[in-house]
């Protein structure tokens, strides 16, 4: 590495006033062309130089403007920050190996364990857990709405309590408390205590996945969010991989004490998310300047030069992120202002309807493979082809959306992939079908690309503030609660075995989802066009005047356009 920018220059405020971008006491920025986002783009003749400069051009480069945007004091890694740094892509890129090492890596394990807990219940489904207790369908549909509700009515106040006390403290202790809960499933009796560890399970565990998503922000760039968070999701379905292996054995324990394979089932998975929880205590860093403890060593996961480089390039690619410290509560005034963010509102509708033509053929898999004829054992193992087929399909929608900064027609994409199938179901599925061709389609249908986190990084990205990004992950997380609110009353007992009235409310729930995702991406045009309109036609010191005056905030801001 050139020692030309081995260390940044030091730097005050006042800098910033006073020194002009050209001059000489100021090392070159980089060419956002030499940027390579996969691994792939870096291999020997494509061009990329691990020794250019990655500190790409920001508005902290302009002293015209730099100071309208510099993080207070009471910013966590106020420190840290540092407009005249430098660093390479080779260091860039090697840090952000070791922040998926230590950050994304261990977030993926969460999820795994939140995973086992909640889909549980689908294994144990297989194994006459609705004989056992004597329920009916009506009454699993009624405990996933439950479910359902106590957890959408949980998500912002959960997301409250995070940002009050720190993401690194809240979901540890979410974790440990739900994991009680589900292990206490094996000593269920009936309806009623069915319904209350579901109501309790979805209050306690509200909240986790946003949680998490503003915790990752601290440490990601916009552009890396959609990839990482599609390697989040990939884990809740190889969580469910691993809830279908580990419930083939378990399940086995049948008998044992003369107790049902299902008791073992949620008694041993709870045990292992509390494992989980306790070391999440640990695991998880406040911040990226916050690392240092007992468990984690005295110096931290990350060398000074590694937090320089970390900060600034966060704060670089969103300024807003400084506009709140990690532990800062969001008070009623603010949550009311993020919850009436109008220009949010066309993903959460679409957040409320995307999951719905697959939701009911996916919670009815087990039952449905049961009543076609193969066992409780084949049923579980029978689901982890499909589970791994939705990771690899994942990856490449979020790879795609990402390549080609293209949002909205990679949920597009997703919709079309369920119209066959659906059309299938309703007209060619028939009580004689043979079991195994019905085992393909619905193999193949609910490999579904899964579009959420594209979407959940787009809430993100349009977002633009701290206190709206903390309230608005929560919303959209709660309209997808909604959805599965929604897909349980679609497939209902008069309607079986063949759902025929459902699978036309779920055909015209797909028709509808084409229109709300060409509405949010012609919305989000528009807004971006109306905004160049006016910004356009301001003179330069009209700009500076607006920046250095205004009152808008966030995604409200005229120097600020919407991804779609």
């Amino acid at each position: 590495m050139s020692t030309a920018f081995a260390r940044p220059i030091e730097w005050n405020k006042k800098d910033l006033s006073t020194t002009t971008v050209s001059s000489i006491d100021i090392p070159p920025l980089g060419d956002p062309s030499n940027e390579r986002r996969f691994w792939w783009q870096r291999r020997r003749g494509t061009g990329y130089d691990p020794e250019n400069i990655a500190t790409l051009p920001s508005v902290f480069d302009d002293s015209d403007t730099a100071d309208k945007y510099l993080p207070p004091d009471s910013w966590e890694n106020t420190k840290r920050f540092d407009p005249h740094a430098r660093w390479t892509w080779g260091e860039e890129y090697a840090l952000l190996r070791k922040i998926d090492l230590r950050i994304m890596s261990f977030a993926c394990i969460m999820f795994i364990a939140l995973e086992l807990d909640r889909s549980n219940l689908g294994q144990a489904l297989s194994d006459d857990f609705l004989t056992d207790l004597n329920l009916t369908t009506n009454d699993y549909n009624l405990g996933n709405t439950v479910r359902l509700l106590s957890f959408l009515c949980a998500e912002i106040p959960s997301q409250l309590v995070s940002k009050w006390m720190g993401p690194d403290r809240w979901i540890p202790t979410q974790m440990c408390l739900w994991s009680i809960v589900a292990g206490s499933q094996f000593w269920l009796n009936g309806r009623s205590s069915f319904l209350a560890t579901r109501a309790l399970l979805g209050i306690l565990q509200g909240g986790f996945i946003p949680d998490v998503i503003l915790y990752l922000s601290y440490f990601y760039k916009h552009s890396e969010m959609s990839l990482r968070l599609s390697w989040f999701w990939g884990m809740d379905i190889a969580g469910e991989i691993l809830a279908d292996i580990m419930a083939f054995g378990i399940l086995h324990l049948r008998g044992v004490h003369g107790l049902s394979g299902w008791r073992w089932l949620f008694l041993i998975e709870g045990i292992i998310t509390l494992v989980v929880g306790i070391l999440a205590f640990f695991l998880m860093p406040a911040g990226p300047c916050q690392t240092a403890s007992w468990f984690r060593g005295k110096n931290g996961w990350f060398t000074e030069r590694e937090e320089i480089i970390l900060v600034n390039r966060v704060l670089r690619d969103d300024p807003s992120k400084s506009g709140m410290h990690n532990r800062q509560p969001v008070t009623p005034k603010l949550l009311w202002k993020s919850l009436c963010d109008y220009d949010l509102w066309p993903l959460y509708i679409i957040g409320m309807l995307f999951e719905i033509p697959s939701g009911p053929p996916g919670s009815y898999l087990t039952l449905s493979l049961r009543g076609l004829g193969f066992s409780t054992f084949q049923v579980n193992l029978l689901a982890i082809p499909l589970n791994v087929l939705s990771i690899i399909t994942m990856f490449v929608l979020s790879a795609v959306s990402e390549w080609s900064n293209q949002l909205a027609l990679a949920g597009i994409f997703a919709q079309i992939w369920c119209l066959p199938f659906l059309i299938w179901l309703e007209t060619a599925y028939s009580a004689t079908s043979n079991k195994w061709v019905v085992y393909t389609v619905m193999t193949l249908f609910l490999s579904q690309p899964y579009a959420h986190p594209i979407q959940v990084a787009w809430n993100g990205r349009n977002s633009n503030t701290v206190r709206s990004r903390t309230v608005s992950a929560a919303a959209y997380n709660m309209f997808v609660q909604l959805s599965g609110i929604i897909s349980a009353q679609i497939y209902r007992t008069d309607d079986s075995p063949l759902y025929r009235r459902g699978n036309k409310v779920l055909l015209g729930i797909l028709a509808i989802n084409f229109v709300v995702y060409g509405f949010a991406k012609g919305y989000y045009i528009y807004r971006n066009r109306y905004r160049d309109r006016i910004w356009n036609a301001m003179t330069e010191e009209e700009r500076l005047h607006y920046l250095a005056t205004t009152t808008d905030e966030g995604n409200k801001r005229l120097d600020f356009r919407f991804a779609h």
